[in-house]
């Protein structure tokens, strides 16, 4: 039961990864620093489209990466 559960936390970290690193950068410029953010406040949007896919994606798979580390926590203590 370890083993399979073992290469299945392999299989969603390597895809975890490849997911979080294709999510689109949130540059911080010069301006935000002066103006404290502000900017980031109110013209803050819903992701929509691939961003919200790739959002759900990576909520998804931490939730199952954290449920396979549990378990396999669980299964290496007994």
């Amino acid at each position: 039961m370890y083993k399979p559960l073992f290469i299945a936390m392999l299989v969603i970290s390597v895809i975890l990864i490849i997911v979080i690193t294709m999510q689109p950068t949130k540059t911080n410029s010069a301006t935000s620093a002066l103006t404290g953010g502000a900017e980031q406040l109110f013209g803050k949007q819903k992701a929509r489209g691939f961003e919200a896919v790739l959002i759900r994606v990576t909520t998804v798979l931490g939730i199952i990466f954290f449920g396979l580390a549990l378990a396999l926590a669980y299964l290496s203590a007994n």
